[in-house]
């Protein structure tokens, strides 16, 4: 990958390697002419846990993350939670669960009435579909020549397929397809894998754009600024190995660094709210107060159960079995290692009487694969199912900590603030619970573990989820887009006030979708490549 020097010309400058980043740095530089650079703080994605679909339990904390906490929580007891986000080419895409959805059709139907012109279902389905290379499904809710690269699970667990029999003996009908004609049901995730391996966006998307000769990409460097002159932006300075330098676009500075590092940037760059910038002594460039506002994330509840016997994953945690797994992995391409883990999942009802399903559901063939989560007793096999309210009503901020590019933003999600959110986010709890209690699944289970029996009342129950709930890494909304005076860019994802800006992330969503984010980021980059190219 080539490095820039000192001070060099692109037409575009791409900031943040994630999903997004890499989608506009495919789509940008694919026609030969336009010289783009792409800029990402962290490494290359050469470590072979990104690779293997089961190695997301192994990155959700580490060197591959900023290794950021959101500040105490208020209505979770006031808890510092785990707040992964990625630091490598490829972002959420690379660490992720690898988990396919693209939300319900209404979210995007909601955005246009949130302000977000042009951005309807059926609108951005063309862009699903141009990004999708799915291995099994087609016809007009599918693609299949995509770079990013769908399939199903070569070999669910056998409790992944007791656990979608479960959903079935509570009511919950089975669905094949949950980007299909309906949401609501429960059965088996399509992933984002292609021939066992992960496909991540720096895999599907940039990888083979990187032999062209007007493509540059720089890992490792720290992006400081964009810089501003005369009320548009002209370039960005970055810190690699320890020296500064200049990246200038002639055309554009494209902000994709998610919903935590955009924010960051745009803030230290002088853009964002006047009264904090100034409190910490950095220079008002533009008044934008929705900057870092809005933050919005999925809140998730695990529950855990131990099983009888070794049915789950948590069986190749002894050494001999993990050997053989990556035997079999290596020679064959089968066994645990194709596994994401999160291998089931469900969309269902918290309010009966809702237009769309309201709750998520993730089924894990494992006990305690996520940070901070309780576990089976050591030597135990294990299961859990996390649950999450779809659109969560809570909001909360990205702020600065100082000036101090390197210092790690304060991260407020706010979770629970709304009491809406912990009403239905408590019946997912109860759901959960009536789902391990059918028999398909209860003829593996021996206990359950958490919750135990002592949760009960619906004091007990908000309690649990105060004291387990976590992230399940979908911040979105902070420069979120609009027509209104909180709107950070507007509906072509232009900076609103600043010439030669946008911000083409999951930041920009104007709410939160109802299902997993990144193939909707995906879509944003894809999207936002049309828009910049005047397409849109």
């Amino acid at each position: 990958m080539a490095q820039a020097s000192r001070a060099q010309g692109f037409d575009y400058v791409i900031v943040g390697g994630g999903s997004a980043g890499c989608v506009l740095a495919a789509r940008l530089s694919e026609s030969g002419h336009a010289k783009v650079c792409l800029i990402e703080a962290g490494g290359k994605d050469t470590n072979p846990l990104i690779h293997m679909p089961v190695g997301f339990a192994k990155m959700t904390a580490g060197p591959m993350t900023w290794g950021l906490t959101t500040a105490p929580q208020r209505h979770a007891m006031n808890r510092e939670i785990p707040y992964a986000q990625a630091r490598v080419l490829g972002g959420g895409s690379s660490i992720n669960a690898e988990v396919f959805t693209r939300g319900h059709p209404s979210d995007y139907d909601r955005w246009v009435r949130e302000g977000a012109e042009g951005w309807s279902a059926a609108e951005v389905q063309k862009y699903f579909l141009r990004s999708e290379g799915n291995t099994m499904l087609s016809g007009p809710l599918h693609g299949t020549e995509g770079p990013l690269g769908v399939s199903n699970l070569p070999d669910p667990q056998r409790v992944t397929r007791a656990f979608v029999q479960s959903c079935q003996e509570l009511g919950i009908p089975y669905n094949p397809d949950f980007n299909g004609a309906r949401q609501e049901g429960a059965g088996v995730y399509q992933t984002t894998t292609k021939n066992y391996r992960r496909c991540s966006a720096a895999v599907g998307y940039l990888r083979p754009a990187l032999g062209r000769a007007n493509l540059t990409v720089v890992t490792g460097a720290l992006v400081l600024r964009v810089v501003i002159e005369g009320g548009r932006a002209v370039g960005v300075e970055y810190d690699l190995g320890g020296k500064v330098a200049l990246a200038r676009a002639a055309a554009e500075v494209i902000v994709t660094s998610g919903a935590i590092g955009s924010p960051k940037l745009m803030m230290l760059s002088g853009i964002g709210p006047a009264a904090h910038l100034s409190g910490l002594g950095i220079k008002v460039v533009h008044d934008l107060p929705g900057v870092g506002q809005n933050l919005t994330d999925h809140f998730g509840i695990d529950i855990v159960a131990e099983l009888k016997r070794h049915d789950s994953l948590d069986k190749y945690n002894r050494p001999l079995w993990a050997l053989w797994a990556g035997i079999e992995y290596a020679l064959f391409k089968s066994g645990p290692v194709t596994s994401n883990v999160v291998e089931g999942g469900a969309f269902w009802f918290a309010d009966k009487t809702a237009d769309c399903p309201d709750l998520q559901f993730h089924f894990l063939a494992g006990a305690g694969a996520e940070a901070g989560v309780p576990s089976v007793p050591k030597g135990a096999s294990g299961v859990t199912l996390n649950s999450y309210v779809l659109r969560p009503r809570s909001r909360g901020s990205v702020t600065l900590r100082s000036a101090d590019p390197r210092a790690l933003p304060v991260v407020d999600p706010n979770f629970l603030a709304d009491p809406e959110d912990l009403r239905l986010a408590t019946e997912g709890v109860r759901i959960s619970r009536e789902i391990f209690a059918q028999p398909a699944l209860q003829k593996y289970i021996r206990s359950l573990r958490f919750p135990d029996e002592n949760v009960q009342t619906q004091a007990q129950y908000e309690t649990y989820a105060r004291q387990y709930g976590r992230t399940s890494y979908h911040p979105v909304s902070t420069c979120r887009m609009g027509v209104d005076a909180m709107a950070v860019v507007d509906p072509q994802l232009r900076l609103r006030g600043i010439d030669g800006l946008r911000i083409c992330d999951s930041s920009v969503m104007p709410s939160l979708i109802g299902s997993n984010t990144n193939a909707a980021t995906i879509m944003i980059g894809e999207k936002a490549a049309d828009l910049i190219r005047g397409n849109g």
